[in-house]
């Protein structure tokens, strides 16, 4: 794969997504540097097409989501709605496209690692703590200003943030949209590591390869029922993991597994 140790170059192609692959490694990254990657229908269509793609091609194991320049996103293109906001077929076309890009991170088959290389404010914010694990730059500034500007956040923050921070501390960074840096966001939890801004994709690439690794049948259920298990009753959660490892002991990768161990090598994992 070209450019897979950089935040995408200056990100030149037209393309609002630019795509790459390192193995079993989907790199995806959002390409509107000028405008420090805020998102807009035409990024966001093509997100969803990429997440997709990528959800169903079996030689994909991780996704791997990152910005050109150096931003990770900004949130919506302001200078763009400065006109004003999208109305009527457009505007539902536009909120439903974006919360069908994070339901794709949050609800796709494959773990993803955001790669904030830069700043992620707003819908930006939403997609990075959509994915499963986020990498940030430790200077980076992150915040959501919705509130401040009459909107409201979008792509599942008002159970992905409280997820990782609580509740109490969800409300504070929503209701007031005060900025906080990528440093401050692994000390709260909202974010899995921060590095400086260089090492991020590098650092991000290491944990999708060690992801990459790990059977893909088990990670599938594993980001099926570790979220939502925790808003179901005891009994179903206990009935699903059951689901699973009943399953999981009638595939290859179980087997596989299990001699893996015993001759003491890597598991060659495929899926089935």
């Amino acid at each position: 794969m070209s450019n897979a140790t950089s935040p995408a170059g200056s990100g030149s192609s037209g393309e609002p997504v630019l795509r790459a692959r390192e193995g079993a490694v989907q790199v995806l990254t959002l390409n509107r540097p000028q405008r420090l990657n805020a998102v807009n229908l035409d990024l966001y269509e093509g997100l969803a097409r990429a997440l997709e793609e990528a959800d169903t091609d079996p030689e994909v194991r991780v996704v791997v989501l990152t910005g050109a320049g150096r931003a990770f996103s900004v949130g919506a293109d302001l200078k763009a709605h400065g006109a004003g906001p999208p109305e009527g077929a457009l505007r539902r076309r536009y909120v439903e496209t974006a919360q069908r890009v994070n339901r794709l991170l949050q609800l796709g088959s494959k773990p993803v690692v955001a790669a904030v290389n830069g700043h992620a404010i707003g819908g930006g914010l939403e997609m990075a703590l959509s994915a499963d694990f986020m990498v940030v730059a430790d200077d980076a500034k992150l915040r959501f200003p919705e509130v401040s500007l009459g909107t409201f956040v979008g792509g599942g923050v008002v159970y992905t943030l409280a997820e990782r921070v609580g509740v109490a501390k969800a409300r504070e960074l929503i209701y007031l949209g005060e900025f906080f840096s990528g440093a401050e966001a692994a000390e709260m939890g909202v974010a899995w590591k921060a590095v400086p801004a260089g090492e991020v994709l590098e650092v991000s690439m290491e944990l999708a390869r060690r992801l990459a690794a790990k059977a893909p049948l088990s990670l599938a259920y594993a980001k099926r029922l570790i979220g939502p298990a925790g808003t179901m009753p005891r009994d179903e959660a206990l009935a699903r993991e059951a689901e699973a490892l009943e399953h999981l002991f009638g595939t290859r990768d179980w087997a596989e597994g299990v001699a893996a161990f015993h001759e003491k090598r890597a598991a060659d994992f495929r899926g089935v």
